[in-house]
């Protein structure tokens, strides 16, 4: 795994990102911003994540507005909400954190196009819930970008933030998140094809991996090239929660409770292990 010198790393962004930090992002995709949140304030939003996973599991949710919950077991065989789809819906806690005007800042990173936070959008505010145990249905994601959704949607690929709320400690050496530098300035033949989409999770020489802490944001260009690498333990010791915002752009299309299950998700289904 390669290193960037100049890894741009921000603490507490109280206004807009500096012409630095812009810069970087322009040229490398991607910005680590550390302490966005407290840890008392990842412990609330735990504690409302849990509230929701309860009330799923009770009700046997499946999906929410045409896209699948994700489903799997802990490292004591209990049942768990894996992946969810819009999941400040169900709480008022996590709508309100999407109000936060440093989010709303951030789409400034998508200028000359006008962006929002697409709560309604898409998956809305997906939670990625990563354990290695036995019947866990995620622990890792292969290579992707997230343009390709697009164009299974009809559309042409639509320039988007993916913004990482990461709610544990996740250093380089128990797996996380992956990028490959400058991939988003790349065209759309490499966009779509220059890995295997999901399939391919092996390392690449030119990666740039992040030591994570409980509160930090990680923010990355849709059309970048990122995976999500399996922690080397097993159980507890594994466990990686992400909330991820997206910042999009283009016509607003919100889903409801009759929207249909997008192809990728029937197709990806049993590929997320």
């Amino acid at each position: 795994m390669v290193a960037i010198s100049d890894k741009r790393i921000a603490t507490q962004p109280t206004q807009l990102l500096t012409a630095d930090e812009r810069a970087f992002f322009e040229k490398n995709g991607f910005l680590h911003i550390k302490n966005f949140v407290s840890r008392e304030t990842v412990q609330l939003f735990l504690h409302e994540l849990q509230q929701v996973e309860a009330d799923w599991l009770a009700e046997e949710v499946d999906k929410i507005n045409g896209t699948p919950i994700k489903y799997g077991r802990d490292e004591n065989g209990q049942p768990i909400v894996q992946r969810f789809a819009f999941a400040s819906l169900f709480s008022p806690v996590l709508h309100e954190f999407l109000q936060d005007e440093r989010l709303h800042e951030l789409t400034q990173l998508l200028q000359p196009y006008s962006g929002r936070i697409g709560e309604e959008e898409k998956d809305g505010l997906v939670v990625n819930h990563y354990v290695r145990t036995p019947e866990s249905n995620f622990s890792r994601m292969g290579w992707h970008t997230d343009s390709p959704r697009d164009l299974f949607l009809g559309h042409r690929i639509r320039p988007m933030l993916n913004i990482g709320l990461h709610l544990d400690d996740c250093p380089m050496s128990n797996g996380g998140l992956r990028v490959l530098p400058g991939t988003h300035k790349q065209n759309t033949l490499m966009t779509l094809f220059r890995k295997r989409q999901f399939i391919d999770h092996r390392p690449d020489p030119r990666e740039v991996g992040f030591d994570i802490e409980a509160g930090d944001l990680t923010i990355h260009n849709g059309s970048l090239w990122h995976r999500v690498e399996q922690s080397p333990n097993i159980g507890a010791a594994s466990r990686r929660r992400v909330m991820y915002i997206p910042l999009v752009t283009g016509e607003y299309q919100p889903k409801n409770a009759a929207s249909k299950t997008p192809f990728y998700h029937r197709l990806g289904a049993k590929i997320f292990r």
